[in-house]
């Protein structure tokens, strides 16, 4: 299990635990149930990179503590 932070920049900020084999879908589905807000309106950056839904966290290199970007759509 890790933790990763997303961070929206407008004082929301989420710390979700899930795999390292869990997709960027799953993740989004895990910050939209502690957001309120749908799935499909999420969208995960790090610096002008964005995570795709079909790759795992363990492709993109996502490891325990990491900062994600949280926007919306």
């Amino acid at each position: 299990m890790i933790e990763v932070v997303c961070n929206d920049r407008l004082g929301k900020k989420v710390l979700v635990k899930c795999n390292t084999d869990d997709t960027i879908g799953d993740l989004k589905k895990l910050i939209a149930a502690q957001t309120g807000t749908h799935w499909n309106k999420i969208v995960l950056k790090k610096w002008y990179t964005i995570f795709k839904d079909h790759v795992s966290l363990g492709d993109y290199e996502i490891h325990d503590g990491m900062n994600l970007e949280l926007y919306y759509q």
